[in-house]
């Protein structure tokens, strides 16, 4: 099942890739893949890491609150909301998305009826950002489930002990906490990082405007001009972005291994 299912479709999309229009070995679908879609591999590169930066910040502070947290209601209430997306397909979380974010939408109608703004001098928020908040809201539950797992464990003596020393919470979380809690850290954030990079419901239903994500690129390739060629050098390339990722972690751990 492996072999069928994922080991030939990987050879033969690295093949596909690297086989020009007339039979032989080269990069012509590379090159016009970055002469059509160079600004799309960008924007897929910039939002993926904004998200991915996004939603270390919210993990952290989520297993942060949830371990440091003094007031025991709004802890248990946090541990009940903020678990809620995971439970949410993407093109689900997209859909609702376009209905909170859009021109008149639940976002700008609920901002004007509590006199914020005027919803009339308002645009929707179906663009870049979009994105950036589906994939921080559907992501960060997965991220910080595994982060506030990790700090539950750690031994709370050195957390008292700082605290007995008038260390705030902030402190604590950044200085203690989440350097012990590093190596499961970055292992979801890097999970994070190529889900949101394979994910193509988000950026074709959140933002129908260029520049887009490769995987709307690839799709239309494929769809509009059955140009497996070009479509699959654009996946040879998000292969490589993903390996970046799993580059950095490796090289991070191996740091840490070799470290007194």
């Amino acid at each position: 099942m492996v072999l069928v299912l994922f080991v030939y479709p990987l050879g033969f999309s690295l093949v596909s890739a690297f086989t020009n229009p007339d039979g032989q070995l080269g990069f012509d679908n590379f090159a016009k893949s970055f002469a059509l879609y160079g600004r799309d591999i960008l924007f897929t590169i910039v939002i993926v890491t904004v998200s991915t930066a996004l939603i270390a910040v919210l993990a952290a502070a989520i297993g942060g609150y949830l371990v440091l947290g003094e007031h025991p209601r709004a802890v248990a209430a946090l541990k009940w909301l903020y678990r809620w997306p995971l439970f949410v397909p993407f093109i689900v979380a997209a859909q609702c998305m376009r209905g909170f974010l859009a021109k008149n939408g639940m976002l700008n109608n609920t901002l004007d009826m509590l006199g914020i703004v005027d919803a009339g001098s308002l645009a929707g928020l179906l663009d870049w950002r979009g994105i950036i908040a589906t994939f921080v809201w559907k992501e960060t539950p997965f991220v910080a489930l595994l982060v506030s797992g990790a700090m539950a464990a750690l031994d709370r003596s050195g957390i008292e002990a700082a605290r007995n020393l008038g260390a705030g919470g902030l402190r604590i979380l950044c200085g203690i906490i989440v350097p012990q809690v590093a190596g499961v850290f970055t292992v979801g954030l890097v999970l994070a990082f190529v889900t949101m990079l394979s994910v193509l419901s988000v950026p074709i239903m959140i933002s129908g405007g260029s520049p887009t994500m490769i995987t709307v690129d690839m799709t239309f390739r494929v769809n509009s001009y059955s140009d497996y060629g070009t479509a699959n050098a654009l996946g040879f390339i998000s292969y490589l972005i993903a390996a970046g990722a799993g580059w950095a972690y490796i090289r991070r751990n191996i740091a840490g291994t070799r470290a007194p």
